[in-house]
């Protein structure tokens, strides 16, 4: 099988990104059911809004350089940027040509994004990502793409545009199927658990990322909000704060949700929070010391030459394969 992931450089990685996506790709690449595991930075989907060049380019390489100091094995895993792949632009305009408006009107994140975006104009590219989303997938035949509950509108559309082009000019693209993440996919916002936590959180103290200073980060492990009881126990729909904090634990440290809950049955909500902090510090201190390792390096160079290479490779052979069943250039 083969494993795809995408995700933009629309700034640092946060604690929920590493525990919901980037943590579990490392555990999975060594899945022996995965016989190819391609991983890219998503560059030409974060200008569906507007972007500064500088900081768009330092957020490109600081996400590959996050992903190898997670802990992602270039032996392992080919680690690309998507627009070094021309392919991308290519079958994203076809796959355009094989949807249709109201597909791409009905998509939440349009609707969403839209409204933000009123004022400063809402980008064709806004409407029709998702035709790029799907190209993205069906250039290299994945059979497996991990989704979030927020992407698996994405996925059907892909699912759908793929069925419909086989169905009109014969079968040629693999029908993806959703991965789900396990337990500890969706980490909470510190500042208000009912949302999922994001970058893009006008408060900061509602995130964690994994560039943090670590004296800020136990800092706002120790101010997330909890509730007025005091037993440190399980329970998303009266505890949220602590039910998330003990996600994050668990992550961080391996042990059981129901484990902790006996360890700290007896400890004060300031006690526990601490222990979460020094957790959380544990996991992301020695990523932060790969990161500075890597940032600069001429490694970092060498694996993404090598991840372009392959991806051109894969990706050229399909679209090639596609114009022809269009009909599209000279007979090849």
């Amino acid at each position: 099988m083969r494993f795809l992931s995408g995700i933009q450089p629309s700034g640092n990685i946060t604690l929920g990104n590493y525990i919901g996506a980037i943590k579990n790709f490392v555990k999975l690449q060594d899945n022996p059911d995965f016989t190819d595991f391609l991983v890219f930075v998503a560059d030409m989907h974060a200008i569906t809004v507007p972007q500064d060049k500088q900081a768009l380019r330092k957020n490109i390489r600081s996400l590959v350089a996050i992903y190898l100091a997670c802990g992602l094995n270039p032996e392992k895993v080919h680690i690309f940027i998507q627009s070094e792949v021309p392919a991308h632009a290519n079958l994203g305009w076809l796959l355009q040509c094989t949807g249709y408006i109201g597909e791409l009107e009905r998509m939440t994140q349009y609707k969403d994004k839209a409204a933000k975006h009123q004022t400063d104009g809402v980008t064709v590219g806004l409407l029709t990502y998702p035709s790029l989303m799907a190209a993205d997938i069906l250039l290299y035949d994945t059979d497996c793409v991990p989704v979030g509950q927020d992407q698996k509108q994405h996925l059907e559309l892909t699912r759908t545009l793929a069925e419909r082009f086989n169905n009109k000019y014969g079968e040629t693209f693999v029908v993806p199927e959703p991965y789900i993440a396990g337990a500890g996919a969706k980490i909470m916002s510190l500042t208000d658990p009912s949302k999922k936590m994001s970058k893009s959180d006008e408060n900061p103290k509602s995130y964690i990322t994994l560039l943090d200073d670590l004296n800020i980060i136990k800092k706002k492990i120790k101010s997330a909000v909890t509730d007025s009881d005091t037993k440190v126990k399980f329970d998303k729909e009266n505890k949220p704060g602590i039910s998330n904090l003990l996600t994050i634990m668990s992550c961080c440290t391996g042990k059981s949700i129901s484990d902790l809950e006996e360890k700290y049955k007896d400890s004060s909500y300031a006690e526990f929070k601490e222990d979460v902090a020094n957790a959380v510090v544990a996991e992301i201190e020695p990523i932060q010391k790969k990161y500075n390792e890597l940032i600069n390096s001429d490694f970092l160079d060498t694996v993404l030459d090598q991840g372009r290479d392959y991806a051109n490779y894969l990706a050229n052979k399909k679209i090639n394969k596609v114009m022809n069943k269009m009909g599209l250039g000279r007979k090849r």
